[in-house]
């Protein structure tokens, strides 16, 4: 059995009736992996796998449970959002079956436009990811579709008053990955910006840098898409240096889900500072790729 991952981000990190519906909806059709929930962020993060049919069905379900439940007319948070169900990415498992996952992506987008009645906006990265569509907020994608600068790939053309629109789209993996910071806003900022692609710092990382008050803290936020290419001590190492240059002190760092064991796996070589060392090197990991398992 073949399958595929999502990872939907949901605009709700607080109320754990709501987060725990959401998760009880999405597992009772796919595989419940992870939930990551923040109170700052007022987000939540769920990994789920199954085939094709299984994800359109927790998705569908756990969506119905948002557009109920959650009205981002009233909800305030550190991360940007367009909607209720804010994101919606399926990602493959295996790298050939990125097809695959851009095929099931558009067949449950077209799904959530005529069953749930939301604007579905697909997304491509990189030109044309989350952070297009989120740009002024709500209010600002609704202005950009009425000046027919957008249009939703489906459903209708007014965002939802409630749950405004779901982002959907095919990715390959990628790791959310967060450093907290002792310091003010503008340090985080500024770091980000260092960090970031788009601003010369390292291949594939988009970073923002986000106020968290119920922590007292400041967070350079990050999605690492092209793990290989961009390390996570690396990253870890420049945020510390960036933060020590601006009088701001690193307290700690978060995994937002999951992530590939290859990564892990090259951080420990790194800091281990074992030569040559890479995912094929761990015992676990070559028992999977052998079709074995460790008999736990």
């Amino acid at each position: 059995m073949l399958l595929l991952e999502s990872v939907p981000n949901f605009s709700e990190g607080r109320d754990a009736a709501t987060i725990d519906a959401l998760g009880a909806a999405l597992g009772a059709h796919a595989r419940l992996l992870d939930v990551h929930a923040d109170a700052d962020h007022n987000r939540s993060v769920f990994t789920i796998v199954g085939t094709e049919a299984q994800l359109a069905a927790g998705l569908l379900a756990g969506i119905a449970v948002a557009l109920e439940r959650i009205d981002v007319r009233v909800h305030e948070g550190a991360h940007p959002r367009i909607g209720a169900a804010d994101v919606v990415p399926i990602v493959p498992l295996r790298p050939d079956d990125l097809e695959r996952a851009r095929s099931a992506a558009q067949a449950i987008g077209e799904r959530i436009g005529a069953e749930l009645g939301l604007p579905v906006f697909m997304y491509a990265p990189p030109e044309r990811g989350p952070a297009f569509y989120r740009r002024g907020g709500p209010e600002g994608l609704q202005k950009r579709i009425d000046d027919g600068e957008l249009a939703p790939d489906y459903g209708p053309a007014r965002l939802h008053a409630t749950a405004g629109g779901v982002i959907v789209g095919a990715r390959r993996p990628l790791i959310a990955f967060n450093v907290n910071l002792r310091g003010d806003i503008a340090v985080a900022r500024a770091i980000a910006a260092v960090v970031r692609e788009a601003g010369g710092g390292f291949p594939g990382v988009r970073a923002l840098g986000l106020e968290l008050p119920r922590a007292g803290l400041v967070q350079v936020s990050m999605n690492v898409e092209d793990w290989e290419a961009a390390a996570l001590h690396e990253i870890v190492a420049r945020v510390d240096a960036e933060a020590r240059a601006r009088g701001a002190e690193v307290v700690g760092s978060e995994l937002v889900g999951l992530m590939p064991a290859g990564a892990a796996a090259a951080a420990a070589g790194a800091l281990l500072r074992i030569d040559g060392f890479d995912a094929s090197r761990v015992l676990e990991l070559r028992l999977l790729d052998s079709g074995l398992d460790s008999g736990t």
